[in-house]
């Protein structure tokens, strides 16, 4: 069984993954920045890592809908220091990973964006958000000192 697949299950047993998909957030944005944040650090998982895409769905009347994660996507918080260690975590275990600087509030579209952090060496990053995706115990390890988001 590989990194990305569920551990086997009873059919009446909950699905238990041996992988985590996390979010960390800065603890000092605002609602709006929290949401918008989450969900453009998540977003490029699923081209990366088809497999954490699960099944289209479908209603009782046969209207479909897109696919989604398979598995939870947990969002944590901290302040600035748990992000940066965080982020150097994540880099010593070369875990895939996606971040949102502060610089990015300012851009408007994806071209500005990558410029903006490829202009800011490693260590001067201006993390806000950090997502990370690997083995559950490589995640935790990474999001030591992070709190579940309230």
């Amino acid at each position: 069984m590989s990194t990305h697949d569920a551990a086997p299950a009873a059919s009446d047993a909950p699905v238990r993954f041996d992988t985590k998909i996390a979010v960390l957030l800065r603890e000092d944005l605002e609602t709006w920045q929290r949401l918008n944040v989450t969900a453009f650090l998540v977003s490029g998982l699923g081209a990366q890592f088809p497999d954490v895409i699960g099944e289209p769905y479908e209603d009782a009347d046969a209207v479909g809908y897109l696919p989604m994660f398979r598995q939870p996507v947990l969002v944590f918080e901290g302040t600035k220091e748990t992000l940066t260690n965080a982020h150097a975590r994540v880099l010593s275990r070369s875990l895939p990973r996606a971040l949102f600087t502060s610089d990015l509030f300012t851009t408007g579209n994806d071209r500005d964006n990558r410029a903006a952090v490829r202009a800011v060496p490693t260590a001067g990053l201006d993390l806000v958000g950090l997502a990370v995706y690997g083995p559950k115990n490589a995640v935790d390890k990474v999001l030591k000192g992070a709190r579940m988001h309230p």
